[in-house]
């Protein structure tokens, strides 16, 4: 009997896609230039980024170990260490981790996020870093997040209330800017009704900060919820 053999690189060209839709993380042609991308014009909201997640996340001195999921190339996975937290990453794209395994040198898992492979309270904590907008099951992921994370949850995401959500939508109509196509953009407040449906019956404080301002505008972080990008942080109180 002849077996038929078929030639296939790690992803098929006709399969890129994950939750029954397509996903940009799934594509070669964005996922090659994703660290280009955060090295140019994208270099400054990084800064201030980390600079929110490091408040937010120091300020709970249980955290000591963290996994990221949705890590991508480990842009922040890599940087966790730089303030004190020891760092694993797990991501659904294995194009995305063929790229991480040379960049970063910490552990890594090819998983699902709605089911996350590891025993409860693996982890002091539970990061997700603008990846959290593609969930389609937002609940289900934060419950499991609060399974394996016993401290707490840290999550990155874009804003809703800026106007570059406007553009973005508008681009795409155009058909350019694919990487939010399937993205859902939260703001603050709409975020932890979702938190509080999914962690109902537990003891929590969540605190959060913007940034993702204009250059000119005078400060750079506050505590409104306008700005491209928002941090939030979930710290448990009934664990020890």
């Amino acid at each position: 009997m002849e077996i038929e053999k078929q030639k296939t690189g790690l992803i098929p060209q006709q399969q890129r896609n994950w939750q029954n839709r397509p996903e940009w993380f799934f594509n070669r042609d964005h996922t090659d230039t994703y660290e280009l991308w955060y090295e140019g014009r994208y270099k400054r909201a990084e800064v201030w980024q980390k600079k929110i997640m490091e408040q937010l996340v120091t300020k709970d001195k249980r955290v000591k170990t963290l996994l990221e999921f949705g890590c991508g190339t480990t842009r922040f996975t890599r940087w966790w260490k730089e303030i004190g937290i020891e760092s694993t990453g797990g991501d659904i794209s294995p194009l995305m981790l063929s790229q991480a395994i040379h960049l970063f040198d910490g552990d890594l898992v090819m998983a699902d996020s709605h089911h996350m492979p590891f025993k409860d309270n693996t982890f002091d904590s539970l990061a997700f870093i603008t990846t959290f907008e593609y969930y389609k099951d937002p609940v289900k992921v934060i419950r499991e997040a609060a399974r394996v994370g016993k401290y707490g949850i840290a999550m990155g995401m874009m804003n809703k209330n800026s106007p570059k959500v406007l553009r973005r939508r508008v681009q795409q109509l155009f058909g350019k800017n694919p990487f939010y196509v399937t993205a859902t953009f939260y703001t603050p407040n709409h975020l932890i009704k979702i938190i509080d449906e999914a962690l109902e019956g537990r003891d929590y404080t969540i605190s959060w900060s913007c940034t993702g301002l204009p250059s000119w505008f005078p400060v750079q972080q506050w505590n409104m919820p306008y700005g491209d990008f928002f941090g939030l942080y979930v710290q448990f109180n009934d664990v020890k």
